[in-house]
């Protein structure tokens, strides 16, 4: 009987008919209207990635491409859809969650390397084929992967702006975030805007290439450099922007009509001039980078976090890359009061882990939790603490 349960929450395709347990999806709906799509712009294998714009580790729900493409919502995954198949490549961590989330529409390949995506489109997709992708989705390195594991095959990689996927989802996307975009108390800065501005500046000023412009891309960048935050992706105090600091300019591309009045205060005080902040559409980054690079500049960027989309609008001589941008190396350098919260943070935080520990002792004897509920209680103990604003991650609250 055990075995007969187990097996019963996993899909199997062999079977005739073929069982799929209540948690699978059927996607064959939405795969055929992609495929129409495709077919539309000449394109013979689409790529689909678990990220977003900014290369975050966690999404919202808007840009949960990949799972609502195919149900599958663990956290990494890659998807290539051609005109008759399917697949989902995924690390180990998920290859159980895989077979009882997808329909039998989708092949599972164990295994997350490019080369092996590739050997798989090259095998799927005949001579003379486009295989495209959504160049903002994709890492400069990415992209760099997949055009070396098609290079010479007589296969064309495509970057196509519109997203399909976002075409076919329609009406039934979620909205983009409408939360408040706030400032941070300087309580909890250590250092202002302003100073992290011209402590980057001045590094563009010794760099010997002496870059004019710094652009970020990664939301953690531009929430730290302003002292803002924001609740745009769950368990991740951020909010969906970009900006270009140039030595005597500052263009945060935003959502404006979201940012609190204290914030917009605090980023306008000093305009005109130097650190006068100037709010931009977040959807205009791309247009005025270009305008931008048009110039006599030298753009310095991470590519860790700029896509692909980004990177191809500035003239190769006109780009200083490192791996990360000088705002995340800052931003890992903690100053003396950042430690000093880090430390009181895991104070309060190891007091609501005994409390859970001592909750445990005596519940667990009783049979009255399991992981879950003693996920929900560990979040209520934290919740209790001074200035908690919510888990990191979904707790993983005890195992067995």
């Amino acid at each position: 009987p055990q075995a007969a349960s187990t097996k019963s929450d996993i899909r199997n395709c062999s079977a005739d008919p073929p069982y799929l347990p209540p948690t699978a999806i059927n996607t064959t709906a939405r795969l055929a209207a992609l495929r129409g799509t495709m077919r539309a712009h000449s394109i013979h294998a689409y790529i689909v990635p678990s990220t977003d714009a900014h290369m975050s580790e966690y999404i919202a729900e808007r840009d949960s491409r990949l799972g609502w493409l195919t149900g599958f919502t663990g956290s990494a995954g890659t998807v290539v859809v051609t005109w008759d198949k399917a697949a989902l490549w995924t690390d180990s961590r998920y290859w159980i969650q895989a077979e009882r989330q997808l329909d039998c529409n989708w092949e599972l390949q164990r295994t997350t390397w490019i080369k092996s995506i590739g050997l798989w489109i090259l095998e799927a997709v005949p001579v003379g084929g486009n295989i495209s992708l959504d160049p903002f989705l994709f890492s400069i390195d990415t992209w760099n992967s997949y055009s070396q594991a098609l290079h010479g095959s007589g296969r064309t990689l495509l970057p196509i702006e519109t997203n399909l996927v976002d075409q076919v989802w329609g009406d039934q996307r979620p909205p983009p975030a409408s939360s408040e975009i706030y400032s941070l108390p300087a309580a909890f800065t250590g250092s202002s805007w302003q100073e992290k501005v011209a402590g980057i500046r001045q590094q563009m000023e010794q760099h010997v290439r002496h870059p004019t412009a710094v652009l970020l891309s990664g939301l953690e960048e531009t929430a730290w450099l302003f002292n803002l935050r924001g609740n745009d992706i769950p368990y991740n105090p951020v909010f969906y922007s970009y900006t270009l600091l140039t030595n005597t300019s500052i263009s945060l591309f935003v959502d404006e009509t979201r940012l609190s009045a204290a914030a917009r205060q605090s980023l306008r005080a000093a305009c005109p001039g130097p650190l006068c902040v100037e709010l931009q559409e977040y959807g205009q980054a791309r247009a005025h980078l270009r305008r931008y690079a048009q110039g006599n500049v030298t753009i310095w960027l991470g590519t860790e976090y700029t896509t692909y989309g980004l990177y191809g609008v500035i003239p190769q001589e006109k780009l200083l890359e490192d791996s990360y941008s000088p705002v995340m190396l800052a931003k890992a350098v903690k100053n003396a009061k950042e430690q000093e919260l880090l430390r009181a943070a895991h104070v309060r935080d190891a007091v609501a882990v005994i409390q859970y520990l001592l909750w445990l002792e005596k519940m667990v004897p009783q049979g009255q939790v399991d992981e879950f509920s003693g996920a929900q209680h560990i979040d209520m103990l934290r919740q209790a603490q001074e200035h908690s604003r919510g888990p990191s991650f979904q707790s993983i609250s005890a195992s067995g």
